[in-house]
Parts: structure tokens; sequence; C-alpha cells
């Protein structure tokens, strides 16, 4: 070891060069250096290993056993601190066998997942997706140990630890759903009617009920009236069936359920702000080829899907 940290790992591409050419000067020119310049790696070579290394004889120079012993060996390490060094190879969708783990909302899940998927599999036959549901408490680690691989569909301006990397995805507007039952209101609500209402509202994802939606309403001065509060849509889509409140969700969201459950849709006022979502990943994964790919197929996907 302590030879080792005394040694120049650039002798042993010229130590392999000397040995293998057994010619001062071939062995500069295969390396693109002077002959004088080979001569000094020589003589420092011979005075760090202790070994002449090259001995001149009637047949011009010849390794002695030291160098012969070592030039396989010096070889392989060559060639495995090569490959060592080269550029991770492109990702393959068509013949990868990878696994990959997103931790999503319910709006990815049950809204994006099922097409985009479907549509994967046509390029990416053997890939596979687990989807699993955010906790902002573990997401920064899940993410650094590789637990999971990106965090989709999370709403703009949650607190994350800030050296994680947060990418814009989709921004969707919002509606609202009512029970098909409830006569009292109307297709499209004012902000006034709108807060007149009973809603539902959702817990974020450290557990607090504050949603844009919240923020907005804060910041003119209003509030909404809860009367329960869901872990995610589907929850709440179902509760609004047997209440007169109102939930207030993305878009496409409020389409799937409008056509799955006795609800009916509620045009919201008209200055309601639009959902902001997001893709969030981890610094250290950033040049990995396979995140890369995935990142840019749900980016891809989220704009054919806002241009629908």
């Amino acid at each position: 070891m302590k030879l080792l940290r005394q040694f120049d790992l650039n002798l042993l591409v010229l130590f392999e060069a000397l040995i293998s050419e057994c010619h001062v000067t071939r062995a500069a020119e295969k390396v693109f250096l002077s002959q004088s310049a080979m001569s000094h790696a020589l003589n420092r070579l011979r005075e760090l290993l202790d070994d002449p290394l090259l001995v001149r004889t009637e047949n011009g120079l010849q390794p002695t056993p030291r160098a012969l012993q070592m030039l396989p060996q010096v070889r392989q390490a060559l060639q495995l601190v090569g490959r060592t060094l080269e550029p991770p190879a492109p990702f393959d969708p068509a013949s990868s066998s990878r696994t990959f783990r997103i931790a999503s909302t319910d709006y990815f899940e049950t809204v994006v997942f099922p097409d985009w998927f479907s549509q994967l599999r046509q390029r990416a036959p053997h890939i596979q997706v687990e989807i699993a549901l955010i906790a902002v408490e573990t997401a920064s680690s899940h993410l650094q140990q590789g637990q999971i691989d990106l965090i989709v569909g999370m709403e703009a301006g949650q607190s994350l630890p800030k050296h994680l990397l947060v990418e814009d995805w989709i921004s969707e507007r919002q509606t609202c759903l009512s029970a098909a039952a409830n006569h009292q209101i109307g297709d499209q609500l004012s902000l006034d009617e709108y807060l007149e209402q009973p809603h539902i509202l959702f817990f974020d994802l450290e557990g607090e009920t504050s949603s844009g939606v919240d923020h907005w309403l804060t910041r003119l001065g209003k509030t909404r009236q809860p009367i329960a509060r869901a872990t995610n849509y589907t929850a709440a889509a179902r509760l609004a069936t047997h209440t007169d409140a109102l939930i207030t969700l993305p878009s496409r969201m409020g389409e799937l359920f409008a056509e799955m459950l006795p609800l009916k849709r509620v045009e919201p006022p008209a200055e309601l702000p639009a959902i902001d979502m997001t893709i969030v990943s981890h610094p250290l994964y950033a040049e990995d080829p396979a995140i890369i790919w995935l990142k840019e197929e749900i980016q891809a996907f989220g704009q054919r899907l806002i241009r629908r």
C-alpha cells in the first residue's frame, strides 16, 4: 500500500507500452510521448519497482522476469479501470427487465398510470413498474437509497428537502363534484356560492388539510366549510355520493369519478387556480440513463395528456 500511494498510476500505461514493444521509441509513439519523456518514465519505473524491467541484449531490449510477470496483471488492471471509467451504457427499454418504483398520488395512479403503462409496454415489454403512495417523511431517504425512483404528481409547493430535484410536470384546471341527487346546487358556482357549500377536504402529505385551493382562499381572506377530511380522491368521491358536500379535484379525475359513481360535475369559481403537479427525483441518480428515460416518458405522456 505504501508503494501504491507513491505510484503515479499513469506509469502503468507507460509500463504496458514499454514491455509490449521492448523499444523506447516505439513505446513513446504508442502513447504519444517524446522519446526523452519515455526514457524518464522507464527510469522512474525502475526506481519504484527496484528492477531494470528492460535489459539490453544482443537481440535488443528484453523484459526481465519481473516485468513479464507483471505485464498480464497490469493489462488486466488497465482494462478494469478503462471499463470503470466508461460512461454508462445507453438504456435500452426494448430489452430491459428493470423494475421501476414510483411514489405517486392517486391522481397519477388512477388517471395516468393505466394508459401510460399500456403504451409503455409496447416499447418496453419486459419492464415492471411498482406504485407506492407518497410519504413525505420518508421520501428523501427512499429516493436516496434507490427504494423509489421518482415521485410523481405531488402538488407544487409541498415542503421537501431543498437538495431534491423538483420539476414541473403538468398543470390541470380543477373541477367540483357533488352527489347526482343533490338538487340544491347548480352547474356553475360563483366564489360566494362555492364558499357557502360544505366541503370534503384532503389531507396533504404532511397530514395537513391546507391545499393549493386553501392557500389561495387564505390570500383572499376566506375559508371553506369542511364537514369531512379524506386521504385520497377515491374515498372522498364515494363519501360525496352520500352527502351534500363538494369535493374539489383535478378535472380529469372528476371526469372519471362522474362516469363511475352517481356524481355530477359542477363548475367551480372561474378564478379558482389550476393545480400544478411535479416530478421529484434525487440528484444521486440524475445521470442514470434508466431514470432519465423514465422521467422523459412520464413528461412526454403528461404533455400529450394536457393537449387532449
